[in-house]
Formats: C-alpha cells, sequence, structure tokens
C-alpha cells in the first residue's frame, strides 16, 4: 500500500487545492521504475483499480478539473481601460472642448481615448480567455482499465492510479507515467512548446533535469495528443496538479505590476495636469488684470491648457 505521503501529494489530498503548489520535485516519477510508481499509488498497471476504490479516491482528491478563479467581467475590463492619467485627462479635455465649441478637437481627443481603450480591453479580454482555452484542451471521455476491463470514462472521474490507455488521436486528461509505449509518440507543443511530436520511453529516467518538461520522455501530460502509436500509462496527477494545472495557476497569479514606460507616462500624466491647470490659472489671471472680459480670458486659458495635452500620448 502506498504511504498517506505519496496519495496526499498528489492532488492536495483533502479534495481541495493547496494554497501554495506542492512542490513538483518531491515526487519524480520518472526517475522511478514504472511498477514502482504503480506500486506506490496501489495499482495493477495491466486491470487498474477496482471501480469501488476509483469512487473513493474521486470523492478524496475531488474531480479531474482545472479550477477557475478570480475571473474579471467584461465590464469591469472595459472600465479599468480608463482608469489612467492620462485617459482622465484627455477626457476631461474633450469635455472643456465641447463646451468652448471646438467641436473638431473633441472628436480628435474622444476618438484617441476609445481606440486607446478598446485596444487595451481586447488585449486583456484575449488574456483572460486562455483559462478557457486550457481547460478545453482535454479529451471529454477516456479509456482507462477498471476491475481488469477496458472502460469509457469522463475525464473529471479520472483519479491518481488509474490506467489510462492511449491510442493515436488521443487527448491526455491527466499526468500519466508510462508503463507501456509500442512506438508511441505525443505532440507536447502546447506544453513545451516543442515542434516536433516526442518519442516516448517507459524506462525510468533518473539524470533528467527536473526543471525540463520536454526531457521527461517517460511521462504524457495533460493537453497533449498522441500521433503514432499505442501506450498505457499510469495517472499520477490530475486537475490543478498536472503541469497544464500549474500553468493555470500561473496564468491566475496576480498580474504584473506597471512597466517602467508605463509609470513614467503616469507620472508625465499627472504633471501634466498639474500644468495645465496652472496655465488656465495664470492665463486667466493676467487677462483679467488687463481689463479683458472674464468669459473670454477663461475660454482662453482652457483652449491653451487642452492644445498643451498631447493626444496620442496613450497610444504608447
Amino acid at each position: 500500500m502506498p504511504d498517506r505521503f505519496t496519495l496526499d501529494w498528489v492532488n492536495g489530498g483533502t479534495g481541495r487545492r493547496p494554497e501554495t503548489p506542492p512542490d513538483r520535485q518531491v515526487e519524480r516519477h520518472w526517475a522511478k521504475p514504472a511498477e514502482a510508481v504503480a506500486a506506490a499509488l496501489a495499482t495493477d498497471p495491466a486491470a487498474g483499480l477496482t471501480a469501488t476504490e476509483a469512487a473513493a479516491r474521486l470523492q478524496r482528491f475531488g474531480p479531474n478539473e482545472l479550477v477557475e478563479r478570480g475571473r474579471k467581467p467584461a465590464w469591469r475590463l472595459l472600465a479599468e481601460q480608463f482608469a489612467n492619467t492620462m485617459i482622465l485627462v484627455l477626457v476631461a479635455a474633450g469635455l472643456v472642448t465641447a463646451v468652448i465649441g471646438d467641436l473638431k478637437d473633441t472628436v480628435v481627443i474622444l476618438a484617441i481615448v476609445v481606440l486607446n481603450a478598446v485596444v487595451g480591453f481586447v488585449q486583456e479580454y484575449r488574456a483572460e480567455q486562455a483559462m478557457a482555452a486550457l481547460k478545453a484542451m482535454a479529451a471529454p471521455s477516456v479509456q482507462v482499465a477498471r476491475d481488469g476491463h477496458v472502460r469509457l470514462v469522463p475525464a473529471a472521474g479520472l483519479v491518481p492510479g488509474d490506467v489510462v490507455l492511449l491510442g493515436q488521436g488521443d487527448v491526455l486528461a491527466a499526468d500519466l507515467r508510462l508503463v507501456e509505449a509500442v512506438a508511441l509518440r505525443v505532440n507536447e507543443a502546447a506544453l513545451t512548446g516543442e515542434s516536433e511530436p516526442a518519442s516516448k520511453v517507459t524506462e525510468p529516467l533518473p539524470n533528467v533535469d527536473p526543471s525540463l518538461v520536454a526531457e521527461r520522455r517517460n511521462m504524457a501530460f495533460r493537453g497533449t495528443a498522441v500521433t503514432g502509436g499505442r501506450g498505457r500509462g499510469v495517472v499520477v496527477a490530475t486537475g490543478m496538479a498536472t503541469e497544464l494545472g500549474r500553468v493555470a495557476e500561473l496564468l491566475q497569479a496576480e498580474p504584473p505590476g506597471p512597466t517602467p514606460l508605463q509609470r513614467r507616462l503616469s507620472i508625465l500624466g499627472r504633471r501634466m495636469a498639474v500644468a495645465a491647470l496652472v496655465v488656465c490659472a495664470v492665463v486667466f489671471a493676467a487677462g483679467v488684470a488687463r481689463g479683458n472680459p472674464a468669459d473670454q480670458m477663461f475660454l482662453t486659458a482652457v483652449s491653451l491648457a487642452v492644445a498643451a495635452i498631447p493626444e496620442g500620448l496613450p497610444a504608447w
């Protein structure tokens, strides 16, 4: 029987995704003989798990699914495009030019603002859809050996210790330690970036660098596709504990802070806003002091302030 640590590591052991991802180097399944991995997971490489044991593990580890959290609604993504100092200054400038009757400048300024918001929204919306794309990178059902018979089970029902049969065209729904590989080739481009399908083996690879997923040639990973041959593997990780789950974890991590250019533009925007207000105040006060009508000087001062704002700056 496997020790409690081995099974608890596979998927957190509680049916919940741990707050901190488990150390992927603790269980080096690729460095051990396939028989040892199967024994540690208390499964028969030929007959697989019993239906009762599979049901118990599913209850314990939870469904084999990627967990999506913290996704922003579309309206929030759009609203965040206007939470920028330069954009707010330009919006104010556009409103002022509309009030003073300079419709040409109003149209130009607002067109820049809208275009900038649309481009930013499209980029961030596509990034938000990346998680949905990852979730789609798995077959809806899988051929599994249970109770000594081959059965077609939903991918979400896979558990650590399940024995999965692989054939050409199959898309993997979990991470496997291969126990059989007959001319087996797997396209791992979606995970490793390798353009050529990887030839798979079953021998242990103790000298592989743990950080190089592409070198684990006796493993097969969720989201990859079989391009040739056939094989059989023992499920060693499901859901967010898979290598694809690790990618999903990174995608849903806190977004990076602003770039140095973005920080400088933000500072520049604030300074230009202050400068524009100062220009308005100085020109207005000087004009009134010389006896010019207050309403005329107000429009003049505002026009100068608006002219000082470069409409194209947010496009950077």
